[in-house]
């Protein structure tokens, strides 16, 4: 399935600019960063419950949020982009 994960960290202490670059990481290894704040990522079930207690436990609950949109089975169709493309089509064709 498809998901899009964005986050809000508060980042005036010392503590919550870790938790940012934190989440940001933990989201990477899920998905591609389609703006600053927003990842789309691509996984199975199980991987999004990981995904989610991984991200609960980085964030504090009193002072960040992160939201988590299903996409649908075909995600191209509710995707609307204007302007700069900044991520990489996933089903695409990979040249090395």
């Amino acid at each position: 399935m498809t998901i899009l994960v964005t986050y809000d960290v508060d980042t005036v202490s010392p503590a919550g600019q870790k938790r940012l670059r934190n989440v940001a990481k933990a989201c990477e290894n899920y998905g591609q960063r389609v703006q600053n704040s927003v990842f789309e990522c691509e996984v199975t079930e199980s991987q999004f419950v990981l995904l989610k207690a991984t991200l609960t436990d980085i964030i504090d609950l009193q002072l960040d949020s992160i939201r988590f949109y299903r996409l649908g089975k075909n995600p191209k169709i509710h995707t609307i982009i204007i302007g700069k493309k900044t991520s990489y089509d996933v089903d695409g064709v990979l040249l090395i």
